[in-house]
């Protein structure tokens, strides 16, 4: 009996990407409960002269855009990381072997499924890490934020290692 492999095409497999994936997300749930036990709303701590923790809510998407929006946007961003998340994976499991790729996405994967689960469960996305200089802040962000940016950046870094062949 054939048993149901999820290699694409030769060795690799997808399955440390998703392991990947899962703690990112598993590192972002975390840290948004902990935060959320430990801070009300709006109550910040400073750490250093440039960082405080923040218990913040987004209902928009990055920078808060459409955040005031009537709640319609839940529904949109919801679905719109749903669909980024299964076109992630199908990438993952097609360039499995490509490795600065893979963990590009596995960490986007991660952060989107993250920024999901907030807005099915709470509808919204928590927040809580604040950098800022000299009175302006930086919007607030969390561990799935911070995953989809270093994704973002390997995956630019992937590319262009690529080109420079």
């Amino acid at each position: 009996m054939a048993k149901k492999s999820f290699s694409s095409g030769g060795s690799a497999s997808l399955i440390p990407w998703l392991g990947i994936a899962a703690i990112v997300i598993l590192l972002d749930q975390l840290s948004k409960i902990t935060i959320g036990r430990v801070f009300s709303y709006g109550e910040s701590y400073p750490l250093t002269s440039f960082f405080n923790l923040v218990l913040v809510y987004n209902k928009g998407a990055a920078f808060s855009f459409l955040a005031a929006q009537s709640g319609w946007q839940r529904w949109f961003f919801t679905g719109l990381g749903i669909a980024a998340a299964v076109f992630i994976v199908y990438l993952l499991k097609r360039h499995a072997g490509q490795r600065l790729f893979c963990w590009a996405l596995a960490l986007i994967l991660g952060g989107a499924v993250g920024n999901v689960i907030d807005r099915i469960a709470y509808g919204h996305v928590v927040d809580f890490l604040d950098f800022h200089i000299r009175g302006w802040h930086w919007p607030a962000f969390n561990v799935a934020d911070s995953a989809i940016c270093i994704g973002a950046v390997l995956f630019i870094l992937d590319e262009l290692r690529r080109v420079n062949r």
